[in-house]
């Protein structure tokens, strides 16, 4: 795939406004790929405080020559780490495929053998031993975050009953798939959805081939109360997982945290980190 927007983006050793993203994109895709998790284009764009993702065609492609030409002073390859970032309605890298792969090669695969090439790669992100040697390298830190604390606090915390507004919210969603990019044919969720490890679900929807569960906070939830909502959604996504394992059932699974206000800055990151969905603002009406 002759990708243009690569190919005249320069390496991010310049003071472009690309290039100084791409400075700051890669140590946040290094913190990824130690995370195993991809991020979508508008997730990126956010902790870059880009208000346009499509601009980040030219920092990841200045990541990407970047990663080439150091590639090539080390005599060896350096996977490419821009294809954690992904599009939200196909889940597929953007650009990122035109370092290795023609335009009529890539267009040519059914979406299995592309999810299945993705894997491979992923893989190779995933497993490459020399992350921090490519941020040293190339002059940059690792972007780091302490969130110790706030788990600790998170941790300790007693769960109470159910609020008024917490029951309002989770009935909002339950009729309200379409919040969940889920068709009106899904139909109504499930309210306090069982699981086999004990926990119940706020909301759970059967789309066929993808579930979805729900971990819903009302506005009257902290900052702490948020984390736990995080992580919350982390033990969903496995449990489910692991249900359709045990059911020989190929299906999608996603656990979504729905916030009635908005997440706090400082758990941007740890929300990427997680590789956790969450819709913000959504008030019941």
């Amino acid at each position: 795939m002759k990708n243009e927007t690569a190919a005249i983006s320069a390496n991010m050793h310049g003071e472009k406004l690309y290039q100084q993203r791409a400075r700051e994109a890669l140590p946040i895709l290094v913190r990824q790929a130690f995370s195993h998790k991809t991020m979508y284009y508008q997730e990126l764009a956010d902790e870059l405080k880009m208000p346009n993702p499509r601009n980040l065609n030219f920092v990841l492609g200045s990541v990407g020559q970047s990663l080439i030409a150091l590639g090539e002073a080390w005599s060896e390859e350096i996977p490419p780490i821009q294809c954690l970032v992904i599009n939200q309605s196909e889940e597929l890298p953007g650009d990122g495929f035109g370092w290795f792969m023609t335009e009529a090669d890539w267009k040519n695969l059914s979406k299995r053998q592309k999810d299945e090439m993705i894997k491979v790669v992923m893989q190779r992100i995933f497993a490459y031993p020399k992350w921090p040697k490519v941020l040293e390298a190339l002059s940059l830190e690792c972007a780091t975050s302490d969130f110790s604390d706030l788990i600790r606090k998170a941790s300790s915390r007693q769960g109470g009953g159910e609020s008024k507004d917490h029951k309002l919210l989770k009935e909002y969603v339950q009729f309200h798939p379409e919040l969940l990019r889920l068709g009106k044919r899904v139909g109504p969720g499930t309210i306090e959805k069982g699981l086999p490890s004990g926990d119940r679900l706020d909301v759970f929807f059967d789309a066929g081939d993808e579930w979805v569960a729900v971990e819903v906070k009302s506005a009257r939830s902290d900052e702490l109360d948020i984390v736990r909502g995080l992580f919350q959604c982390v033990k969903y996504d496995a449990v489910l997982n692991g249900v359709s394992v045990t059911e020989y059932r190929d299906i999608k699974v996603r656990a979504v945290l729905v916030l009635e206000s908005y997440l706090p800055s400082r758990l941007l990151s740890m929300k990427h980190m997680l590789g956790v969905e969450v819709l913000e603002g959504v008030v019941p009406i």
